[in-house]
């Protein structure tokens, strides 16, 4: 079972990540919505105190945000 936390964060958001809190290593690793206004990050354990507010998904969660179809994370092309 994953026990991995997502959290999206806004592009603005993106500019304050501490690589080192979280799976993702750079900003070259981020996925991004279909505008590049979100992103998101994920990890396991305890909440980083700097994401501290901000709505937490489990794995199915995450997963039902960015492959809904009728949302911003899937292209056209994914389709």
């Amino acid at each position: 079972m994953n026990n991995r936390t997502y959290i999206i964060l806004t592009a603005e958001e993106a500019d304050d990540i501490v690589f080192a809190d979280v799976m993702e290593t750079s900003a070259d690793t981020l996925r991004w919505n279909n505008d590049q206004s979100e992103t998101f990050v994920k990890f396991e354990g305890s909440t980083p105190a700097w994401l501290a507010g901000k709505t937490p998904h489990n794995q199915a969660e995450i997963l039902a945000i960015l492959n809904d179809p009728d949302g911003d994370w899937v292209s056209d092309e994914d389709i």
